[in-house]
């Protein structure tokens, strides 16, 4: 479909900076609709003036780019490419990217990583440079200079302050069942494996105790589709630790399995969750009280566990509904990826 402009200023004007913006396009009066939709959010600031349908289609394009820079934080991935997969023109990326994300893909990836860095010193014995390495900085200097100017101290002060927060469980090993217990809560941790699965999900950026807009907006779409009939696994993506991040940067992925059949369209997107080795706990009661089971699970089993948790999202599998199940009665099986033994 096209749509012809009306001799206007604003014809011209938009003529004008399609030729320049879109140079391969032959302007003869006639403009296919996005080239407008591009034309115009580069005229006001991202966002400002945005249709609903054109905002709905950009957080989709969007998405799909901050799924693949989490999925591949070790790398650096070209302008181009990350263009390609939000299908903008290279020319308008950043300036759509920035404009939408608060920041540039560049500092998104950085701070990424530092946040993964702050985990690691709190869940792992590995050594500063080890860490400083995997955050892809050259030296312990630069990093050091990095993470403090980011997490306000030292990455050696963030990991002695960290540590006497750390719950007083007692050793374990894999590959069995095990019962440690901490003030009257019991962990039992095993290690399991999952295949890997499709799952549909939304999006949310806030404080994690903020994520019922997406499991709204997820189960409103495919509960009307006739796709919760059948038992699928609701699952949650936590991707941050809230002593780390800004609760407003804080990423949630609500998560339901789908088939292969199932498409993505507008604030619902699509991604498969990798399989392999995971550890595997269920919290019981209160979602907000999951920090202590997390502070179980991670911050004394993994260390004595003789097992590297895997750099993928922790999952939360949902068992009962809590809009119809008191807070205490809920339970949770929490998923925490490791690596594959040598």
């Amino acid at each position: 479909m096209t749509l012809a402009l009306r001799d206007t200023p604003e014809r011209f004007f938009i003529l004008e900076t399609a030729k320049t913006v879109k140079p391969e396009l032959e302007v003869r009066g006639i403009l296919n609709p996005e080239v407008i939709a591009l034309v115009a959010e580069t005229m006001n600031p991202i966002g400002a003036h945005m249709k609903p349908a054109t905002r709905q289609d950009y957080e989709e394009r969007i998405l799909r780019v901050l799924v693949h820079l989490q999925k591949h934080l070790d790398q650096a991935p070209g302008l181009e490419e990350l263009a390609a997969i939000a299908h903008f023109s290279p020319f308008h990326f950043h300036r759509i990217f920035r404009g939408m994300v608060g920041e540039s893909v560049q500092s998104h990836q950085r701070r990424l990583r530092l946040e993964r860095a702050a985990s690691r010193l709190n869940q792992t014995d590995d050594t500063v440079i080890r860490i400083a390495l995997e955050a892809g900085f050259e030296s312990h200097a630069a990093f050091t200079r990095a993470f403090k100017s980011m997490m306000g101290r030292s990455p050696s002060a963030w990991r002695e302050s960290r540590e006497q927060d750390l719950p007083a469980l007692s050793p374990a090993h894999p590959e069995e069942l095990f019962s440690s217990h901490n003030g009257g809560i019991a962990v039992d941790v095993k290690i399991v494996h999952e295949e890997e699965v499709r799952v549909a999900f939304v999006r949310h950026t806030g404080p994690y105790d903020q994520c019922g807009a997406a499991w709204e907006k997820l189960c409103g779409r495919l509960g009307a589709e006739g796709l919760l009939g059948n038992g699928p696994r609701f699952i949650g993506l936590s991707y941050d630790d809230p002593e780390v991040t800004p609760a407003h940067q804080i990423r949630y992925d609500a998560c339901v399995e789908v088939d292969a059949s199932y498409q993505p369209s507008g604030e619902i997107g699509v991604q498969v969750l990798p399989g392999g080795d995971f550890a595997q706990t269920t919290h019981f009661g209160p979602y907000e009280n999951l920090k202590t089971t997390y502070a179980a699970l991670m911050g004394r089993w993994l260390p004595d566990s003789g097992r590297r948790y895997r750099l993928d999202p922790t999952r939360e599998v949902y068992l009962n509904d809590p809009d119809g199940t008191a807070p205490e009665d809920l339970v949770t099986d929490i998923f925490l990826p490791l690596e594959d033994t040598p």
